[in-house]
């Protein structure tokens, strides 16, 4: 993980988790449900974690799942030192078999895999399960092939499945813990309390983070950093770029200059909704680059979606670049800071564990990076917050809830929006298009139950008659998901009224469309854009 001076002043202030990454794809779940708990944690690769162990000096260590299997030459382990260090220890399916493995049990394989569903029953009593699971059998998910068949010593075994007779393991004297199954994932219903009884009951740990203790240790640490510089940043409109520019602001009044680049992509409205926000609400200084027909004659005749983004990523960076020099000689120095919404889960993925499914770096949302002819450092207050803390940071600052609450959207906008080529006619089609589906979805109560909604326009026309005339016109896809972790997603199941009402509005008010159809695919972990 980079070295970042902001990181560590914050993270300095509270009691911390580490959680040892094994390749699992709902690691990043762990770390939330700990957060959610009001406890401060980071993730590390296993090969990093005896170094991310001395560095963070955490009170508490959780072990992820992950795709190996301890019986594999050469498979991952955990630094013995962390055994050895007295804090309590929480192992989650491969994390368990290897508590067990490592500890002097033993794990065999060749047995039925239990995967899905599956009912777990509490067997002898545990600070683990207090309040939780005192009686019966509770729904669990598992995820595994092999299985402990052997406790280490001082190990007793506190729960059991059908399918896996040793499926929690305790061994309460030196605080150490397995779990076969996923306490993570939202289909184990107690999951997060189990989890909170660890860090809480098992580990002691306080709940003293929160977003209003956050907001203030960040403004403290982002004046420590800057001192009496400038900072520059690059504001989106989206609620990564907002909060962080507000923050900023927060803790440097005028010193901080935003710089709005226009490519042209934006929904209906976006533009005059952030220049309106920044400048006339909040007196934020900011500098509008209208650049929107220097970007669409760029696409011209760009017909491949990656192609498209680094087209666009790299003439954002060139207009960007040419502004920041613009605003160097204003007078007032030149800026020496960028500031970037840099993301926890950005930060995860540049250090994450090589090879397995955790690491999927989502291109859609990138419009370019830091070049290195800028010679700027880097600020990234946001860079040890989830997508959901953000959201909370924004609320605690005061952002309107059409920024906070608003669906993620790709840096190169509805370029990518639009299958094939680029034009101003497809874009202003495509967004009133887009414009009445969320419409028609904030109407009938449903925008904060969606994860993201937005309106494709197909590279295909359709004939179609209307009234007493024939059209050929495009057709419009409609798409919304849900999704907790925006990793996977599932189709939103709209009723057909909704779906003829949007259709409908669409056909009728937007020239140009004759046909509307609605994309039920589900998507398994990676993207969930359209491409």
């Amino acid at each position: 993980m980079a070295e970042d001076p902001l990181h560590h002043d914050i993270a300095a202030h509270h009691d911390k988790v580490l959680i040892v990454d094994f390749g699992s794809q709902v690691t990043q779940l762990i770390a939330r449900r700990v957060r959610e708990a009001g406890v401060y944690c980071e993730i590390a690769p296993y090969q990093k974690a005896e170094a991310a162990f001395a560095a963070l000096k955490p009170k508490a260590v959780i072990f992820s799942g992950g795709p190996a299997s301890v019986l594999e030459e050469g498979s991952p382990r955990a630094p013995q030192s962390i055994f050895e260090a007295g804090v309590p220890i929480l192992g989650i399916c491969y994390g368990e078999q290897l508590l067990a493995a490592q500890l002097g049990g033993e794990v065999q394989g060749g047995h039925d895999g239990e995967y899905g569903r599956a009912e777990v029953e509490a067997i002898a009593e545990s600070p683990l399960f207090d309040g939780v699971w005192e009686q019966g059998r509770h729904t669990v998910w598992m995820s595994h092939g092999d299985r402990v068949t052997k406790l280490p010593p001082g190990f007793q075994s506190i729960g059991h499945s059908p399918n896996a007779p040793v499926c929690v393991i305790a061994d309460e004297a030196r605080r150490f813990y397995g779990l076969q199954f996923h306490p993570e994932v939202h289909h184990t219903p107690e999951g997060p309390q189990l989890i909170s009884n660890f860090v809480h009951k098992i580990a002691g740990l306080k709940s003293d983070w929160t977003m209003h203790a956050f907001r203030a240790e960040a403004v403290k640490a982002i004046r420590a950093q800057v001192g009496q510089g400038r900072v520059l940043c690059a504001l989106s409109g989206g609620v990564d770029s907002s909060v962080a520019a507000l923050l900023i602001h927060e803790a440097i009044g005028d010193r901080l200059t935003c710089v709005f680049v226009d490519h042209g992509m934006l929904r209906q409205g976006e533009a005059e909704q952030v220049v309106s926000l920044f400048r006339g609400h909040y007196n934020i200084p900011l500098v509008h680059v209208d650049a929107s027909e220097t970007f669409l004659k760029a696409l011209d005749g760009v017909q491949e979606p990656e192609e498209k983004r680094k087209i666009i990523g790299k003439l954002f960076i060139d207009v960007f670049d040419a502004e920041a020099k613009k605003i160097a000689a204003d007078g007032r120095g030149a800026p020496e800071f960028l500031a970037q919404g840099t993301l926890y889960p950005d930060v995860i993925e540049s250090v994450s564990f090589q090879g397995g499914p955790s690491v999927t770096i989502k291109s859609h949302h990138n419009v370019g990076g830091l070049p290195a002819r800028m010679k700027m450092k880097l600020v990234e207050p946001l860079r040890e917050l989830f997508k959901d803390e953000v959201r909370a940071l924004g609320r605690e600052l005061g952002l309107p809830e059409i920024f906070v609450g608003r669906h993620p959207f790709p840096g190169p906008g509805l370029a990518i929006r639009l299958p094939g080529g680029v034009t101003a006619e497809k874009l202003a089609i495509l967004r009133k298009a887009d414009a009445i589906y969320l419409d028609e979805i904030r109407k009938a109560g449903l925008y904060d139950k969606i994860w993201q909604a937005f309106a494709v326009l197909l590279p295909v026309k359709s004939v179609g008659v209307m009234g007493d005339g024939r059209t050929y016109d495009f057709v419009c896809a409609l798409r919304a998901v849900t999704s907790t972790d925006g990793m996977t997603a599932d189709f939103f199941h709209f009723d057909m009224n909704f779906l003829g009402r949007a259709a409908t509005r669409i056909i009728n008010e937007v020239r140009g469309i004759n046909r509307v159809v609605y994309d039920v695919t589900s998507k398994p972990p990676g993207t969930i854009e359209w491409e």
